[in-house]
């Protein structure tokens, strides 16, 4: 894996493998996380525009940010009213993050029959006007979107060149169109033309759970990049992986993960949260079902200690 930093607008990014935006899970401490072990920028949960400019509780939420956050701080948010989207990119909460990417891309049904995520796709025009709105922000912009919305509806190369005209300062692409949802095979060949037309970076998502998928995902496409999803949530060491970098104790990082998650948030949800991820860690394991019984069962900090305690990684 050849490694470089990413110019986006006036930023630069520690390397060229980056932690995908995750709903319910790339919390403040799942991403600092994660660029400890080599991450080169993450990104936040999608934060919905019009949650933020109705002040929202649960969406501000989503916006922790710790005093000693390290690395760009990169907020995804969603919507598709051009109006909200440059409020919401202009808020006091939004203010601490360097980087807003707008979600075109999300296939869930809910966000879709809203015209957000990836319908934005079937409407280019109004696509580019929430790129122009947000981007008079003044902080630079990034677009995560899909190759289109089925096979018949591909539309990678003419969307990435319209959200460089527009003022986006980098694409990420996953490489399924919407009704794949996560499954099947990435399109590599749709990613090569996007990157063949841009002059911006295009970071290529989709698949990659190990080195070789990394390596394979640069080699068929150009990108300029990788962004891994999935794959950090069973193993988040996956970019000590990619990178070459030292793996630690593994014990050890994540039992700084639970302290952290207890630390930040409120106990219901460090409890559930750290209950899932868990069960994430430890799929594959001897008597994993067991475990996993056993975690979900969990009503206090104390009992989820107990059990990461005896586990071995």
């Amino acid at each position: 894996m050849q490694l470089k930093a990413i110019k986006i607008g006036n930023l630069h990014t520690k390397n060229n493998v980056f932690l995908a935006p995750l709903a319910g899970y790339t919390n403040c401490v799942f991403r600092q996380m994660c660029y400890s072990l080599g991450a080169g920028l993450t990104f936040s949960e999608m934060v919905s525009a019009k949650g933020l400019c109705y002040d929202s509780k649960n969406t501000r939420e989503l916006l922790l940010l710790p005093e000693d956050y390290e690395g760009i701080k990169a907020v995804q948010i969603f919507g598709s009213d051009p109006h909200f989207m440059r409020r919401a990119a202009e808020s006091d909460e939004l203010a601490p993050f360097d980087l807003i990417d707008i979600n075109m891309g999300c296939p869930v049904p809910k966000i879709f029959k809203n015209g957000e995520g990836s319908a934005l796709m079937a409407n280019i025009p109004l696509a580019q006007k929430i790129v122009c709105e947000v981007a008079k922000a003044g902080k630079p912009v990034s677009v995560k979107f899909r190759t289109g919305l089925d096979e018949k509806h591909l539309v990678t190369r003419d969307f990435a060149l319209a959200m460089q005209d527009a003022g986006a300062c980098m694409v990420t692409i996953h490489g399924r169109t919407r009704d794949k949802i996560y499954s099947g095979p990435v399109n590599f060949e749709q990613i090569a033309s996007a990157k063949a037309a841009l002059s911006i970076p295009v970071i290529a998502n989709g698949g990659v759970f190990s080195l070789k998928e990394a390596e394979e995902l640069m080699d068929k496409t150009g990108a300029d990049g990788v962004a891994v999803a999935r794959a950090a949530l069973y193993n988040p060491f996956i970019f000590a992986e990619i990178t070459g970098g030292p793996v630690p104790d593994k014990k050890s990082v994540i039992k700084r993960q639970l302290a952290d998650t207890f630390r930040y948030f409120d106990e219901r949800f460090a409890i559930v949260f750290m209950r899932k991820m868990l069960a994430f860690y430890i799929k594959g394991q001897p008597n994993s079902s067991a475990i996993k019984l056993a975690l979900f069962k969990c009503t206090c900090r104390q009992q989820i200690e107990e059990i990461l305690e005896n586990l071995t990684f």
